[in-house]
């Protein structure tokens, strides 16, 4: 299942592209193209769900919908939807995506595109009905829920009139009623997204591109999710929270990390034999070619906070039962199942069992190799064969930004190790480690490909606003440049 090969670690957002943030458009498959001339045969990127506060990927709306802000802005002009004259005019930023902006700007394109897709009767109308049909069993939900977020003001679920917070039928037919035209555009932004991604899929795949996809463990309080699937997260009878995700005090963290996050009632899973998240990893292995579970140590016990602690000090171990859910699923969808696991941080002796037990491949991170130096399990030296290496990840320091803020003797070590006489071109040195390691796949972030500092950083965790905006500019000269280097690199190490 898993070929020694190399990829490129880069969000759809941050392509370059004409409107304000990356799409499922020509970017994409000449980013595709990229990936080919340099020998890469993997293309990771971050969840693809609908963002909401702080426009973070890992706190979705959703756990099955598409961000409708990826929707290529020209394919809807192919399609008829719109033309160029509905396009407002507006200027942006082409290193940084400015969130409010381009939301304000695609939906009142979108807005269009919806009204003029209402009157037409062709093929693309009898596709609509049939992703409805096909994707009913969570798409409802979904449409009816965004639908009522609007009609509440963008308030959570949880602050929604009593009625239609705990789903009554009345409340139900009511709202589907009320808002029957707002659910219906809701349904079509997904039609449109899917038929974007699919296309972007089937681009890579023909080209001999394999897709990573990323799935949080937990999902957004305020979700489709949530709101409809109460009985499997840890509610009272009220639908208060009663525990949330986090993780313990550490030495990074002396008060831990408090997420918010719904925890589940592993308990009702069980008994539900985990149909919810059956059906989640069979979603996500349709969409991508392989999937990276964050947090996969959630697995095998988490940290629970009782909801309202101003911190996550005052949270107990909980038992999961994740190798009954992995068994489950192997049983439902087939052994097969080509999952990576984010096994960073603290891990314990039941997190590496139940991750070799279904010999999901583990990660391992350049930029956390050296302190402790020659016992560093994240050092090449120590691999074994079934992990991905990274240079670093969404949630770390560019390669450049990371460097330059160790100390002396730490980068006076991690120049002998890469073998460099100076810190001119340390990411190389690392992609070169990465490359050359027995690693199954190695990962690099785009901004260490491009050698970019601190101010390409994806995410700062614990940093509320600023996050997920870096984009990726147009520059051919240096593209065909790094692409050169990468390719001799991986032909040199056989992952070609």
């Amino acid at each position: 299942m898993f070929r020694r090969s190399s990829g490129i670690l880069l969000h759809i957002t941050s392509l370059s592209g004409d409107h304000g943030i990356g799409s499922l458009g020509e970017e994409a498959k000449e980013f595709v193209k990229f990936l080919v001339k340099s020998g890469q045969r993997l293309w990771q990127i971050l969840p693809l769900g609908p963002t909401g506060y702080g426009d973070s990927p890992y706190q979705c709306f959703s756990a099955f919908a598409g961000n409708p802000l990826l929707i290529d802005i020209d394919r809807l002009i192919q399609r008829k939807l719109i033309s160029k004259s509905d396009l407002p005019k507006e200027n942006f930023d082409e290193s940084r995506v400015d969130y409010g902006k381009v939301i304000n700007y695609k939906y009142s394109i979108f807005r269009k595109a919806y009204e003029n897709f209402k009157n037409r009767e062709d093929f693309l109308k009898d596709s609509y009905k049939i992703f409805c049909k096909d994707n009913g069993w969570w798409l409802d939900d979904f449409a009816l829920f965004m639908a009522l977020k609007s009609h509440f003001g963008g308030k959570p679920w949880l602050e929604w009139e009593h009625d239609i917070k705990f789903r009554k039928d009345d409340a139900i037919r009511h709202y589907k009623e009320k808002l029957k035209d707002e659910i219906e555009f809701h349904k079509f932004l997904q039609f449109i997204f899917f038929d974007d991604w699919f296309e972007i899929k089937s681009f890579a795949n023909r080209n001999g591109v394999e897709i990573i996809g990323d799935i949080p463990i937990f999902v957004a309080m305020d979700s489709a999710d949530t709101w409809s699937n109460t009985d499997i997260f840890l509610f009272d009878e009220n639908l208060n929270p009663i525990d949330v995700a986090g993780v313990p005090p550490d030495y990074f963290s002396p008060t831990g990390q408090l997420w918010g996050n719904p925890l589940y009632d592993w308990d009702k899973l069980r008994k539900t034999k985990y149909r919810w998240w059956v059906k989640r990893v069979e979603v996500s292995l349709k969409m991508y070619d392989y999937i990276r579970i964050d947090h996969f140590r959630g697995f095998a016990g988490y940290w629970a906070v009782p909801y309202g602690s101003p911190n996550a000090i005052n949270g107990e171990w909980r038992k999961a039962y994740g190798d009954e859910l992995f068994a489950t699923i192997q049983e439902e969808i087939g052994a097969n199942i080509k999952i990576i696991a984010e096994d960073l941080g603290v891990i314990t002796e039941d997190v590496v069992e139940l991750r070799d037990k279904y010999k999901f491949p583990g990660m391992k991170v350049l930029e956390f190799a050296f302190s402790n130096w020659a016992d560093n399990e994240y050092l090449p030296h120590n691999y074994d064969r079934n992990c991905v290496v990274y240079t670093g990840t969404h949630d770390n320091d560019t390669t450049v930004g990371w460097f330059s803020k160790l100390s002396d003797s730490d980068k006076e070590y991690v120049l002998k190790y890469c073998g460099l006489n100076n810190s001119k071109e340390i990411n190389w040195g690392l992609i070169k480690l990465a490359i050359s390691s027995s690693a199954i796949f190695s990962i690099i972030p785009m901004q260490d490909v491009l050698g970019l500092g601190s101010e390409a950083r994806m995410n700062t965790p614990g940093v509320a606003y600023g996050n997920w905006s870096w984009r990726m500019k147009k520059d051919k000269k240096t593209l065909n440049k790094v692409s050169e280097r990468l390719y001799d690199l991986v032909k040199l190490y056989s992952r070609i």
